[in-house]
């Protein structure tokens, strides 16, 4: 075999593993308990009052949210893409960052900004009486948070599609008399059905798949979704209880599939083609009306983010929760503590450095021969490995951390090693989870690059892996690295998949956030949660600085 074969031999393999091989074996779990086809499992599971609560629960909270990540999505796209409103990068930014900030992070500092014990409210003087209750904690403070957390993804969704709608029908219209609120109801929004509800479903799928948010507001409050109710049920009996489990994880990805359901629905019901320049130079001219639009849009940034921010590192300022924030009070203990002192964060800090840096350095490895066999030799198998790549980040991530319990849970064969309950097993979930976030920025810069060189190359009579090495590689390595900050963004605070993989010793950063204010040590766990929010924004801020170098589009939070 030649080193093409090989290598996409490699890649064959890669991608089973990571992601056909969970998903089967949670399937199999499900429906094949002990080798033998049995039901009694699904029977008792699915017969279960508690199964459906959540269900309904989960149900809820993700269809609300996703209406409230419309509306903000919606509006911010509109104005960035339409209007000729000033700071745009800026605004960009600031409304992308609750996305790649981590879910447990936004539920943390909302929480403290509301309720009698809020440090913030109290140094305010506005603190309600003792004895309130947090409003967070109940169905509505998940429901405005997964809203917010996801409304960058229509955003996204939006921009992308207002890009690309011709100028030829807003001329047409300016020219036949229709006002600005008429072209935007009559053309605008229909053209962009497909992008609203595209948006709208990742948003539906990733709310129903939230963990960090339903598991700091709705534990407290008894308040139980899917993700919450399989991560409570293994806590608690752990792998003794899989077979229940892995139905409930089923449960959890039919009901993300119907997010996708309906959006297919719903687009394959009209043709919304269109043929003409892009709009890109497309700016409403605001006139008086820029100043207040831009106000607006600030004073939402500033109410989303700006504020519970504050809320989080005022409380990482004080000695104890419900402290006030004076010149007495004010103390940097918390951070010596977490940085200096206790194991348990260095650890988590070292880990999720670790895995995030190894997790995104073989997925660059992998996903740039990935991506030019995808593109440069088009062909059925390929096209549908690209689409198995992305069913472990369609399904949420609470299913894939059962999966991969299960299909390690008992010893390797062959070498008779076991990954359960090692960090091994974190790093191999956050493999299948990342490789299409790395993977995608990778395609897109293949199907912008010409391939005479690599032509030329083959034709001088050089083999494939130095081709490889010597041409793909140079001409890919601004999208690969794009997508390998992409995944450790993602994975240094992820929740989801390592809440139910950790052990002792093997503690990520998102974990060390939920156990810490899980256990009452509230002012610690803001002032971990306030170093990872610095640092997501250090490294947004370098890679926006250098977005010049990089393919136009892999970097979101760059206008």
């Amino acid at each position: 075999m030649d080193g093409e074969s090989i290598t996409l031999a490699v890649l064959v393999v890669f991608v089973g593993l990571v992601s056909v091989l969970p998903v089967a074996r949670l399937a199999f779990e499900a429906f094949f308990p002990g080798g033998t086809p049995d039901l009694s499992n699904v029977r008792s599971v699915l017969a279960a009052r508690s199964t459906w609560t959540a269900t309904w629960n989960s149900l809820v909270t993700a269809t609300l949210g996703t209406a409230i990540s419309l509306c903000l999505g919606t509006l911010f796209a509109l104005l960035v893409a339409l209007t000729d409103i000033r700071g745009k990068a800026a605004l960009v930014f600031c409304f992308l960052l609750p996305l790649m900030i981590p879910p447990q992070v936004t539920a943390l500092s909302w929480a403290q900004l509301a309720g009698p014990a809020s440090p913030l409210l109290i140094t305010l003087g506005l603190a309600p009486p003792l004895g309130s209750p947090n409003p967070l904690y109940s169905a509505q403070g998940i429901v405005l948070l997964l809203g917010i957390q996801h409304a960058p993804l229509v955003f996204l969704a939006v921009r992308a599609g207002l890009r690309g709608l011709p100028r030829e029908m807003i001329e047409a219209a300016r020219a036949c008399g229709a006002k600005r609120l008429r072209v935007l109801s009559t053309i605008v929004l229909p053209m962009m059905t497909p992008p609203l509800v595209a948006g709208g479903a990742l948003a539906f799928v990733s709310a129903v798949g939230n963990f960090g948010i339903p598991a700091l507001l709705g534990i407290p409050a008894g308040y139980t979704v899917l993700p919450t109710l399989i991560y409570q049920r293994l806590a608690s009996f752990g792998p003794a209880i899989i077979s229940d489990v892995a139905v409930l994880s089923i449960v959890v990805g039919a009901l993300a599939f119907v997010g996708f359901a309906v959006q297919a629905l719903v687009i394959g019901k009209r043709d919304y083609r269109s043929v003409g320049a892009p709009s890109q130079a497309l700016r409403y001219a605001l006139g008086r009306w820029r100043v207040p639009a831009e106000i607006l849009a600030w004073t939402i940034i500033v109410a989303i983010l700006v504020v519970p921010l504050v809320a989080l590192l005022t409380t990482s300022l004080v000695p104890a929760y419900g402290v006030p924030l004076t010149a007495d009070t004010l103390t940097l203990g918390n951070y010596a503590e977490v940085l200096l002192r206790q194991d348990s964060t260095i650890r988590a800090f070292r880990n999720s450095f670790l895995l995030a840096a190894g997790a995104a350095l073989v997925l660059m490895a992998v996903c740039v021969p990935f991506a030019a066999f995808i593109v440069w030799r088009r062909s059925r198998f390929l096209d549908v490995m690209a689409m198995t790549a992305e069913v472990p980040y369609a399904l949420p991530g609470i299913v894939l951390g059962v999966a991969a319990i299960l299909l390690f849970v008992v010893p390797l064969p062959l070498v008779g090693i076991s990954l359960y309950n090692t960090i091994w097993i974190i790093f191999f979930a956050y493999l299948a989870r990342f490789l299409t976030l790395s993977l995608r920025p990778v395609i897109g810069a293949v199907q912008q690059t010409d391939r005479a060189l690599e032509e030329a190359a083959r034709m001088t009579g050089a083999r494939y892996l130095f081709r490889l090495r010597t041409v793909v590689l140079p001409l890919l390595a601004p999208a690969a690295a794009a997508g390998a900050i992409l995944t450790f963004m993602t994975s240094f605070n992820e929740l989801t998949v390592s809440a139910l993989l950790w052990s002792a010793g093997n503690e990520t950063l998102g974990v060390v956030v939920f156990n810490l204010d899980d256990s009452g040590a509230t002012v610690l766990a803001s002032a971990v949660a306030a170093v990872t929010v610095v640092a997501i924004v250090a490294i947004m801020g370098v890679t926006a600085l250098a977005a010049r170098r990089l393919p136009r589009g892999v970097l979101p939070w760059t206008d």
